[in-house]
């Protein structure tokens, strides 16, 4: 199939397609009549193993990884298994940061309003210096 029907078949865009081809996610497909890229059904189940890798939050690079492995039949079980649990790990730790992050941006806005003073201690970061309309309301 050609590029377009790949691209159907897969989920991803041609545009992606062609960039995963240039960093070597994908091997170059065959070419058929009028140099056009032939894609199989192995292209296509590849394609669409980096589609679910990215949605679950996997790199480039994290994805490469697991494609050398999905493609080594003399892979462990346990080696496969790790990959996803240090995944895991680093959203825990993401997550713990981004917590960490809006307890400190809800501090900032619950110690300042919008008032009229020259300064912006919430840009500034010192929120110690207004006090607050916004502090009974929880910013999203």
């Amino acid at each position: 199939m050609n590029i377009g029907e790949a691209s159907i078949a897969s989920g991803i865009s041609v545009r992606m397609i062609r960039y995963y081809e240039r960093t070597g996610l994908i091997p170059s497909p065959a070419r058929a009549r009028a140099n056009y890229r032939d894609y199989g059904d192995g292209d296509i189940n590849r394609l669409r193993f980096i589609r679910r890798a990215r949605r679950l939050g996997f790199t480039i690079e994290k994805i490469g990884g697991l494609l050398a492995l999905w493609s080594d039949d003399r892979r462990s079980d346990g080696r496969v298994a790790t990959r996803p649990l240090d995944h895991i790990e680093a959203l825990e730790r993401k997550q713990r940061q981004l917590r960490t992050l809006i307890a400190a941006l809800e501090a900032l806005a619950r110690g300042c309003d919008a008032g009229d003073r020259p300064t912006a201690p919430v840009v500034e970061g010192d929120p110690s210096t207004c006090t607050g309309a916004h502090s009974a309301r929880r910013l999203h």
